[in-house]
């Protein structure tokens, strides 16, 4: 069964010697059912839990012995613990700038462009507040949460921000987008910039706004092969599954723009 953890460096370094020895060499064929087992390590932003999620268990039911391990979480952070040597045989990234430090530091095979995303502006179910737009997030008395500019749904609140000339005022910042979204569910926050993606993802815990500008500040959504991938057959598979037809469907559905 796929198992699914926090990235954290201690524990993808604990289990590096063991994610090792699970590489075969080789890809079983599809539907082989004396193929060696294969486990690819997909290290992938925070945004792409609940699509990945969808994508692992139909890729794995169309390969017997393999198995796909998703961690998420920033993709700043994600591309930090690589760099730093956890063990990873993909990595999808929310933006490219988290792709292209594992580019350069050697660890990263040509990246694909599969998806892309935009802001939208998430608020509680009944929307308490009365949030109607941008300039809300200036407001004071409202609970106000945010991405941090480190990950790049920060980094895209911060251009979309500008760009509409709207100084918000955050109650806090998360170093992760689903963070940001369980603080809305919880009703721990007013409001708060999410990918639209994530506000389909929560469902009827929550109500989406559209904003003014987001058009314009598009996140493009790299995925890769790590170049010391220990199953690296396996996680070409898993890279052109995501890429292709079932995969486009699947983004398609959870609200993903195409590249």
């Amino acid at each position: 069964m796929r198992r699914h953890r926090a990235p954290a460096p201690v524990l993808a370094l604990a289990v590096a010697a063991a994610l090792a020895g699970c590489a075969t060499g080789g890809t079983p064929e599809p539907g082989s059912s004396d193929a060696a087992p294969s486990t690819v390590t997909v290290f992938a932003a925070a945004s792409l839990t609940h699509v990945f999620d969808v994508l692992a268990e139909r890729f794995e039911a169309t390969r017997p012995g393999v198995e796909v391990v998703l961690s998420s979480g920033g993709s700043g952070a994600l591309a930090q613990q690589i760099v730093a040597g956890a063990p990873a045989d993909v990595f999808a990234s929310a933006a490219e700038a988290p792709m292209q430090t594992v580019a350069d530091a050697g660890l990263a095979g040509p990246p694909v462009v599969f998806a892309t995303n935009t802001l939208q502006l998430v608020v509680p179910a009944g929307n308490p507040a009365g949030v109607s737009g941008l300039d809300d997030l200036a407001r004071d008395e409202l609970r106000v949460a945010l991405c941090d500019d480190s990950v790049p749904c920060g980094a895209a609140t911060v251009d979309l921000l500008a760009r509409q000339g709207v100084t918000a005022a955050p109650d806090t910042l998360e170093a992760d987008v689903t963070s940001v979204v369980t603080k809305v569910v919880l009703g721990e926050v007013d409001a708060a910039l999410v990918y639209r993606t994530d506000v389909i993802a929560a469902g009827d815990a929550v109500e989406g706004i559209e904003v003014s500008g987001a058009a314009s500040v598009v996140n493009r959504y790299p995925i890769a092969v790590m170049t010391d991938a220990a199953s690296p057959d396996a996680a070409a598979e898993f890279v052109a599954f995501v890429a292709g037809a079932e995969g486009r469907a699947a983004l398609d559905a959870a609200g993903f723009g195409a590249p």
